[in-house]
C-alpha cells in the first residue's frame, strides 16, 4: 500500500468490475455505504466527447461517523462523502485508493473532527489494505 499527502492506494491483480464489487463489500463491512458512483470515463464522453481510462469514483458515507462530524461542525457536509476511486493506470493495472479523511480535515481545525477523522481514517486503511491482500 502506497500513502500520499491525502490517500492511501494501491494497485491490484483483480480486474476492474471485479475490484469495484469487492471495495463495495469490503467498505459495508467496515460499516460504509455507498452513496454515489461515478463513472468517470462515461461522463467525460457525454460532456466533453474525449476517451479516458475506465474511472469510478465511489462515494462512501458511515453514517454513525458523518453524523457525528455534521453534529461536531455542521459545513463539514462539504467534505462527505469519502471518496474512493477504482481505475485502469496506463498498464492496464487495476488501482484503488482512498482519501485520507486526516487529510482533507485538516483545514477545519476542530479536535473533535480529528479524533472522527483517525477512526475514518483506520476504516479505509483496512479497506484498502484488505482489497490489497485479497486473492479471490
Amino acid at each position: 500500500m502506497e500513502t500520499t499527502k491525502y490517500a492511501f492506494k494501491t494497485t491490484i491483480k483483480l480486474s476492474y468490475d471485479e475490484a469495484i464489487q469487492k471495495v463495495i463489500e469490503l467498505l459495508k463491512n467496515e460499516g460504509f455505504g455507498v452513496l454515489t458512483e461515478i463513472d468517470v470515463k462515461e461522463t467525460m464522453k457525454k460532456k466533453l466527447d474525449v476517451d479516458l481510462r475506465r474511472y469510478k469514483i465511489l462515494g462512501a458515507c458511515n453514517p454513525p461517523n458523518a453524523f457525528k462530524a455534521l453534529k461536531s461542525e455542521t459545513d463539514i457536509g462539504l467534505m462527505l462523502p469519502c471518496n474512493v476511486i477504482v481505475y485502469e493506470s496506463d498498464s492496464g493495472a487495476t488501482v484503488v485508493a482512498a482519501i485520507d479523511p486526516v487529510a482533507s480535515m485538516m483545514a477545519a481545525e476542530n479536535k473533535e473532527l480529528e479524533a472522527i477523522a483517525q477512526e475514518v481514517r483506520e476504516k479505509l486503511r483496512k479497506v484498502i489494505e484488505s482489497i490489497e491482500n485479497y486473492r479471490g
